[in-house]
């Protein structure tokens, strides 16, 4: 085998394995977190500043897996008040099992949430809401069983 030969075998390797990586490149998926990613990250101070408020709080915000499904408990201080707000439940790896709901607490400060409404997993609460005066917010990895 001459030069030439070896050459051209060298060049179709590189051609070929260039197109493959150029095939898989444009077939690979790539999700955001967000869909609407840089006006969510303008309103990050806000996020920030909830976050600090929520960490002054007597207690946090407590989960508790039960038979019936999760139980959620806002801090002690947020009792017999009138809150508004969403729970969004965020998988990290599979953004078809993302959960986005609003806050329905009972006069204790306490939600619950069914066994169906979760597949098993490895999911991040993040809990915004406010008493009408001020914001609060807080992040929580929680595992379903």
């Amino acid at each position: 085998m001459n030069w030439g030969n070896k050459l051209l075998i060298t060049f179709l390797v590189f051609g070929t394995g260039m197109t493959y990586l150029v095939y898989r490149s444009m077939h690979t998926e790539f999700e955001l977190v967000e869909k609407d990613y840089y006006k969510t990250e303008l309103g990050y101070q806000q996020v920030i500043d909830a976050t600090k408020r929520t960490q002054t709080l007597q207690t946090q915000v407590q989960w508790k897996q039960t038979d019936s499904g999760l139980e959620m408990q806002l801090p002690e201080e947020m009792r017999s008040r009138e809150l508004k707000g969403d729970i969004w439940f965020y998988c990290a790896y599979n953004s078809a099992q993302d959960r986005k709901l609003s806050l329905q607490v009972n006069e204790n400060a306490v939600q619950h949430f069914a066994d169906s409404l979760l597949l098993p997993g490895s999911y991040t609460a993040k809990i915004n809401w406010e008493d009408g005066a001020e914001k609060y917010y807080a992040e929580i990895p929680i595992y379903i069983k």
